[in-house]
């Protein structure tokens, strides 16, 4: 999962000022384009969606619109997707139906630009629990779920031909593998000098840590803020003994855009990545395998978060009822949700359709084994507030920061800007 602080940051504030917030300069904004303001037509559906999704939705949308006598046009949104289609609603000139992450829910509901959807029960039958419960926000289901994705522990097996059982095991086994220059890395794990809260996550909840406490009925509590705590403060403790002035498993020099390329260029032995990364390293012709990112020694298991990709219906949309149809009972459709497996390989959300892909795709049920412990990504609009402060906080500490200094400080930041 590609995580944009700066991009959801955007997104918060349109949510905070509403009305407020102002049109895009982004080139590709389709707010711009003219066609794109055509949803008013009577009988005819607008989709936006990413470069793949687009593509592998065109045949679907096309026979959609066949079938129903109506036209489908499926506009391919290539970055700011969120803050796009917030504008885009506040401005009369948005989409029906929007495809992108379950962790928009919460700013989006609050900006009023979705709705929830209306699915039967069978259908909510035939959906991963866990992808379900991700696009379900204060008791509503606001969107259909396709793909699920979490991080994983990727390695090279012909240097580690066994999975560690624990973080302190990897980082044993790497420097074996470094004294006898097999490697020059301990751990491919993308810190960067921003740091990188989504990456970091397992670790931190291993250590004890916790972003947001969840309320009786298992939702995320924002009034519950866990960062500068003294759980964080234990958790952070604990990251800095794998920061550079500890084993060096952490670093500022592993980023988001070398972390990947460090591992299938054979410089370590471990990957922390998703799906997403699994092109790269079968390019690389490496022998790999997957398994859940280990834990600390006698702490918590190392829980990821689960990200989910999903369908909204547009609460401003010019036809909504077509765009419930589509959602509903296309979406939900074994084909639709093996395209769109096969336009970006992530476990389907729908039973069958992973059913009927995982024969072929080994990766698939490990990615899902890795993240049986893993946490919804939070989806309220107070998430926004903590990836900038706590990815600043992780790259202090790994660079030999004071932890509970510097943790303790980035919890008060959250804190006022929750405020």
């Amino acid at each position: 999962m590609r995580i944009r602080p700066a991009g959801v940051a955007a997104a918060l504030i349109c949510a905070l000022a509403l009305a407020g917030c102002g049109g895009s300069d982004d080139k590709s904004s389709p707010t711009d384009n003219p066609s794109a303001n055509a949803g008013g037509k009577q009988g005819e559906l607008v989709i936006w969606a990413d470069d793949k999704r687009s593509a592998a939705l065109k045949p679907f949308a096309d026979k959609f619109g066949a079938e129903n006598g109506v036209t489908v046009k499926v506009q391919a949104i290539s970055k700011d997707q969120q803050t796009t289609f917030v504008t885009a609603s506040q401005q009369g000139s948005g989409p029906d139906v929007m495809v992108g992450a379950h962790d928009w829910i919460g700013n989006l509901v609050q900006n009023g630009a979705i709705d929830p959807v209306q699915l039967a029960a069978e259908q909510t039958s035939g959906l991963n629990p866990n992808a379900l419960k991700a696009v379900t926000f204060n008791g509503q289901t606001y969107g259909v779920p396709y793909a699920m994705e979490n991080l994983a522990l990727i390695r090279n097996t012909d240097l580690a031909p066994e999975a560690p059982k624990t973080i302190e095991a990897l980082v044993a086994d790497a420097k074996r593998l470094k004294d006898a220059k097999k490697v020059t890395e301990t751990l491919c794990l993308q810190v960067g000098q921003n740091g990188d809260a989504y990456h970091l996550y397992p670790l931190y909840s291993s250590a004890g840590g916790y972003l947001f406490g969840t309320g009786a009925n298992g939702d995320y509590d924002p009034k519950d803020l866990g960062v500068g705590k003294p759980e964080s403060v234990a958790a952070f403790k604990k990251i800095a003994t794998l920061g550079e002035k500890g084993s060096g498993a952490l670093k500022r020099s592993i980023t988001p855009e070398n972390s990947i390329a460090t591992f299938t260029g054979k410089k370590c032995a471990f990957l922390v990545s998703g799906p997403w990364a699994i092109t790269d390293v079968k390019k690389a012709k490496l022998p790999y395998d997957i398994s859940p990112v280990p834990g600390f020694a006698g702490g918590q298991p190392a829980r990821p978060f689960l990200g989910v990709q999903s369908f909204y219906v547009a609460s401003k949309g010019k036809n909504k009822a077509l765009a419930q149809e589509f959602v509903t009972n296309y979406v939900t459709t074994p084909e639709l949700a093996v395209a769109l497996y096969e336009a970006e390989p992530r476990p389907p959300a729908l039973t069958a359709a992973f059913d009927q892909v995982k024969g072929s795709d080994a990766d698939l049920e490990k990615f899902v084994e890795a993240g049986k412990d893993g946490q919804p990504l939070p989806a309220v609009p107070e998430m926004a507030a903590i990836w900038d402060p706590f990815g600043k906080a992780e790259a202090s500490v790994v660079g030999g920061a004071d932890p509970a200094k510097t943790i303790t400080a980035a919890g008060k930041t959250i804190s006022a800007a929750i405020k």
